[in-house]
């Protein structure tokens, strides 16, 4: 049996558009384009038709990716009552070891397939991720980090 993959609801069906999307694009653009360059004749030198075809296997495979990770999918049910800190979470932080008055932040705890540091998307995975898992309101916890070590205070937690 495979391994379950863990996601949010979010993630699950952020997932879920990004299939409808990519299938759309291959069933469409992407044929257009293969049909457009075998009309330029000879394919052997036709640098339009290995373009097309080469985007066309990098969208298969992805689509390939993505079923494969909602077929093992389980969906992450955080209990609102329990108050440590689950995939799911929105968790607001702040930083001890930091000289400025605020440096407070939010992130929201994820698994790796949903990680993306430009949304505050952390992965339960990542140093920061591991440290918060379990923890609750009030604690301080450690994190190492390339710069060294880093402290950070949790100030609120909320699914």
């Amino acid at each position: 049996m495979a391994e379950r993959i863990m996601l949010t609801n979010e993630g699950f069906e952020s997932l879920k558009k990004e299939l409808g999307v990519l299938k759309e694009k291959l069933m469409t653009d992407v044929a257009q384009k293969i049909k457009e360059a075998r009309e330029y004749g000879d394919l052997s030198e036709n640098s339009e038709y290995d373009e097309a075809k080469n985007e066309q296997g990098k969208i298969n495979s992805r689509i390939s990716e993505i079923e494969e990770i909602l077929s093992h999918a389980t969906i992450v049910e955080n209990n609102r009552n329990n108050h440590d800190i689950n995939i799911g979470n929105f968790v607001r932080l702040k930083e001890l070891n930091t000289n400025k008055e605020m440096e407070e932040m939010e992130i929201m705890i994820v698994t790796s397939q949903e990680s993306d540091v430009f949304k505050n998307k952390i992965s339960i995975d990542s140093p920061l991720g591991e440290s918060l898992y379990k923890r609750h309101i009030g604690e301080t916890v450690r994190v190492k980090a390339p710069n060294g070590v880093k402290k950070y205070k949790i100030l609120g937690v909320k699914s």
